[in-house]
């Protein structure tokens, strides 16, 4: 991991000509770049027929949840029917996802990552429909008790107690069974079409290029130098999009992020990474450019809509996890390394590997540190992506309960949503949003470590801290992503009902979302090309690290179903009631 001093002038102020030679802000400029552009091709024009389409669907949810003490059959229906309309399926959205493909499911043959014949996609949806066809039956099934169950409830006017709890869990029990179908692979492969990425993946190489690219020269790496890096970077890149994509890979939750750092570890420590691929390791500059993008995912009006508890879950409980798990590895470990011991719990405290990035250039930990970091949190995510889901299911936890703790705690924001959709509605929408308010302390978390380093670890004793030293540590990318947050705060602000469908599905994630997942798995590749085992194990020794990080993590489990339970079912019963 590369460690820029900011050069200051003789008063202390930064040269203008930071701007762009430095890392930092250059991840700035192409994430807003590349945000307007989002915005212009999927958010900015709405067609009236998703305009329309949304507001028919809305006002039916609205109507009905003034006829009924629960959501109705009516409502879940027009939920879904708005939740339809997505900026994403219209022609600039299916070009973006057509060019930007990553490499397909696989079962045994990898060739068939990128290159899958109609003839094939055929064969497998006619294996598949029998079993597909099973699940669709049962959703049937699901709702003709559903709708039963609710006219009971509306004969005796909405006002048998019994009648209604009846109908509201036979409608929920069809909701799941909605939402299982969605997710089995049967159903799945029912829908799968043929594809060849080979004909995108050279446009996607040539983005990024030039995106990059342009960083590089303005910083001082010549395109030439870069761009021959690059090749390397993006073809091992690609190939951990393809270990990732293989099925049983993505059931249990190993994805490319991993796969990324496994290969290009491997290469680094056998044959070596050769001297040319070099200049293109720029792991800072890949990820920190995707956090900008991620600050376009963090809505103020998501936030709030969620209410109290989901902040107290996230604000509350993650800053004394963090502050407990630090001074627990430098009391009871001892661990010798700050730096390590500060990254490793922010990463597994705050959001992951997001957090560990910013709290590691805040602390200017070294890049072994940072790298064994990640390693530890993508093991335990793909742990807890699969287990947590099974440990509610068996202990018949709430779904809100279920979806709060899982938000809190697992690092990833797409292993959050993974884990929560297989709870159920509720569950997913508690857990992504507040994962989505964890993701806000980023920015909180790299400014207090800043600070702590700048006036007590770094601080020569009869020096007098300056507030330019604290700026010069501060990562400069977290005020563009809370940028981005703030920008599309209000653009959501002003969409209204539409934000959803135009916003969230449409430039969020029909666009920055798929560049976020190419730029972190170009980083987490060059962690992997980058990365010594030598050089790591020391930072291993005794197994600190993994006592420490599975320690926090527990008191993390344990604290944040506390405070999850405490906060919607004692203190804001009504509010999680509404959820």
């Amino acid at each position: 991991m590369s460690h820029q001093t900011e050069i200051v002038t003789d008063d202390g102020r930064s040269k203008l000509s930071d701007l762009w030679k430095k890392e930092d802000y250059w991840a700035i400029w192409l994430g807003f770049i590349l945000l307007i552009a989002g915005y212009f091709m999927l958010t900015a024009n709405v067609p009236d027929t998703i305009a329309q389409g949304v507001t028919k669907a809305t006002a039916m949810m609205e109507a009905e949840s003034a006829r009924a003490p629960f959501k109705t059959v009516e409502y879940y229906e027009a939920m879904v029917k708005r939740d339809s309309f997505k900026a994403t399926t219209s022609d600039a959205g299916k070009q973006i996802s057509h060019i930007f493909k990553t490499p397909g499911s696989w079962n045994n043959n990898p060739v068939e990552a990128f290159i899958f014949s109609d003839e094939a996609a055929k064969a497998v949806a006619e294996e598949a429909a029998p079993k597909a066809e099973e699940a669709k039956a049962r959703v049937a099934a699901g709702k003709e008790a559903a709708v039963a169950a609710q006219a009971a409830a509306e004969a005796a006017g909405f006002r048998d107690p019994s009648l209604n709890a009846a109908a509201d869990g036979a409608i929920q029990d069809w909701r799941n069974a909605s939402i299982a179908k969605e997710n089995t692979s049967p159903v799945n492969k029912t829908k799968t079409k043929g594809h060849n990425i080979l004909s995108t993946l050279p446009l996607v190489f040539v983005f990024c290029l030039a995106l990059f690219g342009i960083g590089m020269t303005f910083m001082g790496t010549g395109p030439a130098r870069f761009g021959a890096g690059f090749v390397g970077v993006f073809i091992v890149c690609v190939l951990a999009f393809m270990m990732g994509s293989q099925s049983w890979m993505k059931t249990y939750g190993i994805g490319a992020e991993a796969w990324a750092i496994i290969i290009g570890m491997l290469i680094a420590n056998t044959v070596g990474t050769p001297k040319f691929v070099k200049p293109a390791l720029q792991v800072e500059f890949y990820i920190k450019t995707g956090l900008v993008l991620l600050g376009a995912e963090v809505l103020f009006d998501k936030i709030i809509a969620i209410g109290i508890p989901g902040v107290f879950v996230a604000w509350v409980v993650t800053p004394i996890v963090l502050i407990c798990t630090f001074i627990f590895g430098q009391k009871v470990l001892k661990m010798p390394s700050k730096t390590l011991n500060i990254t490793i719990s922010a990463d597994m405290s705050v959001c992951g590997t997001s957090a560990a990035i910013a709290t590691a250039a805040a602390c200017r930990a070294k890049k072994e540190e940072l790298t064994l970091s990640i390693g530890l949190s993508l093991v335990f995510t793909a742990i807890m992506m699969v287990a947590m889901p099974a440990v509610i299911k068996a202990l018949g936890m709430p779904e809100v309960l279920g979806g709060a703790w899982i938000g809190g705690t697992v690092d990833a924001t797409g292993a959050v949503a993974a884990a929560g959709a297989f709870l159920g509605d509720k569950a997913l929408y508690v857990a992504a949003t507040i994962k989505m308010i964890q993701n806000i302390l980023i920015g909180v978390t790299a400014f207090g470590v800043a600070v702590y380093w700048c006036t007590k670890v770094d601080c020569v004793e009869g020096q007098k801290v300056q507030v330019r030293e604290i700026w010069d540590r501060f990562p400069k990318f977290v005020l563009g992503f809370l940028a981005a947050s703030i920008v599309c705060s209000l653009i959501s602000g002003n969409l209204g009902d539409l934000s959803d469908a135009m916003l969230m599905n449409g430039m969020t994630k029909g666009w920055a979302g798929i560049l976020r997942n190419w730029f972190f798995a170009l980083a987490f590749t060059s962690i992997g090309l980058a990365t010594n085992f030598r050089e790591l194990a020391k930072y291993f020794k005794g197994g600190k690290p993994l006592i420490l990080y599975v320690c926090g993590q527990s008191f993390n489990l344990v604290l944040t179903l506390t405070m999850a339970y405490i906060m919607f079912y004692l203190v804001f019963p009504e509010i999680t009631a509404k959820i």
